[in-house]
């Protein structure tokens, strides 16, 4: 019996490898290049992609989502964060799912709005603000948080292929008037969705992040403190009607 066990075993190689002989040497490749695909990762696909090279929070962030976790990213101003909701979106066509991107105000939605259909085209991409309405059914759907609020609360439909909800400038759940519209977003979206949450200013990032995990389950921390783009304060003082402004350095000592 032991003869017979090892005796399968070479067949089943011999077999295997008369097969790839029997092969062209093209089909040989493509098979190989078809073999390569499937162990590159999506994220991996995705850095390819873009005109330069990301940045360890980024590429971090990235494969954590891929990885299915919740992922939080606190990094300053024009560091990139936004790198990574455009992943989570990327991910999302992948994975044949949809993908909603929220954003505080209209005029950050619109923006939004333009950039994906620039990416994805107008067929793909829809706006909720509201007051406008475009597409709304769309793979991509950019909004303003209290409209996702609402359609949580109405049960629609359009939630049953979400699986992507990016949270930007999510800091607003601090705020003492609209933070409670961000934290009822986190509590009530289906389990199945993932949560990208992307600040600038949350200043007790790590308690935040075991809040979402708490609510959410595994949930990827990623912060940069590199500052890409200079911070200066400034302030415009004018002595009266009659003399030009001045920008004074608001740190500057002489």
């Amino acid at each position: 019996m032991t003869h017979h066990r090892r005796h399968g075993n070479n067949d089943t190689g011999t077999y295997d490898a008369e097969m790839t002989t029997a092969l062209s040497p093209a089909q040989r490749y493509a098979a190989f290049k078809q073999t390569q695909a499937k162990r590159q990762s999506v994220s991996s696909r995705f850095a390819r992609s873009m005109p330069f090279e990301l940045d360890d929070f980024q590429v971090k962030a990235n494969d954590a989502l891929e990885a299915d976790d919740n992922v939080l990213v606190a990094a300053p101003t024009g560091a990139g964060k936004t790198v990574v909701a455009d992943f989570a979106i990327y991910l999302a066509q992948e994975r044949n799912v949809k993908a909603f991107y929220t954003t505080p105000i209209k005029a950050l939605s619109n923006q939004k709005y333009h950039d994906l259909v620039e990416t994805y085209g107008p067929d793909r991409v829809g706006l909720l603000t509201g007051d406008t309405s475009i597409n709304s059914e769309a793979d991509i759907v950019v909004m303003t948080t209290e409209v996702l609020r609402n359609m949580l609360y109405e049960h629609s439909m359009t939630l049953d292929a979400l699986r992507y909800v990016i949270l930007d400038e999510v800091h607003y759940l601090a705020d003492r008037f609209r933070g409670p519209v961000w934290e009822e977003v986190i509590i009530h979206l289906p389990q199945s969705v993932k949560i990208i949450g992307l600040s600038a200013t949350v200043s007790n990032v790590e308690d935040f992040s075991k809040w979402i995990e708490s609510v959410r389950g595994d949930t990827t921390l990623v912060v940069s403190e590199k500052r890409p783009v200079p911070l200066e304060q400034h302030v415009l003082v004018q002595a009266d009607d009659h003399t030009e402004p001045e920008l004074i350095d608001l740190y500057r000592r002489d």
